[in-house]
């Protein structure tokens, strides 16, 4: 829940200036027009009227002030995004912690949109919880930390298509008297594991008549349960599965046709309410990057993130 350059990006920019080149014309249009046929009082007052029309197009097209994207995110949510002190061609400096930079997913996404927004991208570091409210106070311009859109947070924001969806798989081990299941019923006595605080717990209850286990803390810990015997299957995500795979090859996927309720998790960036044009390039921008570019770019984030 990663920066290749895009045409669309390059395309993005020369709009913004037409954009801006094209209010000027028409403004001046106006003048030329106005001056033959009425008073000079009349003219003052069209003037003013179409500046602050260009005025208004110009601040709907512009995010924050134009010229730093702001980026709001924990950097401490690997893959998504995590802190590093060396820069990178992956990197984005983290505007209020000293010598740190920002990396993941969400970094290399954010990265696209401020090179279309002709902007120049800095990570602010705050806690999760609290990134709603820094947007819309103005102290970020943005979010891309690994959030999902809801109904409470639509309330408090606008927010952008998803710039990848994540959900939770099982994994068991190729030698698993479970390795065929493709129901809930087929899991009947298995032990599940999931990891704590976190849905990969949660939707275990969806299963019936099995062994829900005490959650691991951390991801590596669920995983080692499985690798130990401990546990029979655990959720995971399913993003992940390529890497996991690679690392374990005697683990498998199972290949379910019953499916969690509820379990699919968006990647969405956030702005703060009213910049419907901004908001659409934002989505122009996403929706140009294409599903196995989006893959890469997570296994590549899933190979730099800390250990």
């Amino acid at each position: 829940m990663k920066a290749t350059p895009h045409v669309y990006v390059s395309d993005r920019v020369s709009r913004r200036d037409f954009l801006k080149l094209s209010s000027l014309v028409a403004g001046m249009g106006g003048v030329m027009v106005l001056s033959g046929c009425g008073p000079a009082a009349q003219d003052a007052t069209t003037d003013d009227a179409t500046d602050a029309t260009d005025d208004a197009s110009t601040e709907a097209a512009t995010l924050g002030d134009g010229t730093t994207l702001r980026v709001g995110m924990e950097a401490a949510y690997a893959p998504y995004n995590w802190q590093v002190s060396e820069e990178s061609e992956y990197t984005i400096p983290i505007e209020n912690v000293s010598g740190a930079y920002a990396d993941g997913y969400d970094v290399q996404v954010a990265k696209m949109i401020a090179e279309a927004l002709g902007m120049e991208p800095v990570a602010v570091k705050l806690d999760f919880a609290g990134l709603i409210d820094a947007l819309n106070n103005g102290q970020i311009d943005i979010v891309c930390a690994g959030m999902s859109v809801d109904p409470d947070r639509a309330q408090s924001a606008d927010f952008s298509d998803s710039y990848i969806d994540d959900d939770i798989v099982m994994i068991t081990t190729q030698d698993s008297p479970y390795a065929g299941a493709t129901t809930f019923a087929d899991l009947a006595g298995a032990s599940v594991m999931g990891q704590a605080a976190t849905m990969y717990d949660t939707v275990i209850d969806q299963i019936p008549d099995i062994n829900h286990m005490t959650p691991g803390e951390t991801v590596p810990i669920v995983v080692e349960s499985l690798a130990s015997g401990t546990s029979d299957v655990i959720t995971y995500s399913m993003l992940s599965v390529p890497k996991l795979l690679e690392t374990y090859p005697n683990f498998v996927e199972l290949e379910m046709e019953d499916k969690f309720e509820g379990s699919v998790m968006p990647d969405n960036a956030a702005i703060a309410k009213g910049q419907d044009a901004i908001l659409e390039q934002i989505n122009e921008v996403i929706n140009a990057i294409p599903e196995d570019e989006r893959q890469q770019m997570w296994n590549d984030c899933m190979d730099r993130q800390p250990a």
